[in-house]
């Protein structure tokens, strides 16, 4: 699963790591990257992720993009099996520094990351991605918020060297979807098999909807 949850503030502007972790465990995804995270800001004077994790029964693992508000903003990812490593490389964005977070698990590396609003960073980004991979014999997904439409020049870039496991459908806003701008991509790759993709009808708990894919590994 893909999930921004803009710091569990929901279209009703009501902040609830509850109803965040209750729309994650209505999939029971094995690994979830999230976007959006703070981390002991003064608007949010809590460690977001842990209080999602520890609500919905899963390791947790955070990466910092930017300090912010006293505190970190960043990206994190959620999952039942305990990574066996997980680093984190800046990327650009001239709104905000971005980072890619990178988690190795034993079948599989994930890539979670939040991207530019600006194309040009966003470009710059898919080559810093792209620098990471090659470093990987293991299969390798990347999921998150790439901020970018599926005709962008991004997302284009992105599938010479990508299979996009998503498709394109819309995830934001979450009250009336028009739009999409979440993914999950993987490296080419016959170990898996798609069972089932689906966007997670939930139109509140943030302004995205979370996108959910069920692989099967051969």
């Amino acid at each position: 699963m893909t999930y921004n949850i803009r710091n569990a503030n929901g279209m009703d502007r009501i902040t609830n790591y509850a109803r965040i972790a209750d729309v994650i465990k209505s999939s029971n995804p094995s690994i979830v990257a999230v976007q959006e995270l703070d981390s002991f800001t003064k608007r949010n004077n809590t460690f977001a992720l842990k209080e999602i994790a520890e609500r919905a029964g899963y390791h947790y693992a955070f990466s910092a993009a930017i300090s912010y508000d006293g505190g970190k903003y960043g990206v994190g990812i959620l999952s039942k099996e305990k990574p066996l490593s997980v680093r984190n490389i800046p990327l650009p964005g001239r709104e905000e520094q971005r980072t890619l977070q990178i988690a190795e698990f034993k079948n599989f590396i994930l890539f979670n990351v939040h991207l530019s609003l600006t194309e040009e960073d966003r470009i710059a980004s898919v080559k810093i991605i792209n620098d990471q991979l090659v470093k990987y014999k293991k299969p390798v997904f990347l999921a998150g918020d790439l901020n970018a439409i599926p005709s962008s020049a991004t997302i284009q870039t992105l599938k010479k060297d990508w299979i996009l496991l998503s498709g394109e459908a819309f995830t934001f806003p979450a009250d009336h979807p028009n739009r999409c701008i979440d993914y999950i991509f993987s490296t080419p790759d016959n170990s898996y098999k798609i069972i089932r993709k689906e966007v997670i009808k939930d139109s509140i708990a943030s302004d995205h909807r979370p996108l959910f894919i069920d692989l099967q590994f051969q």
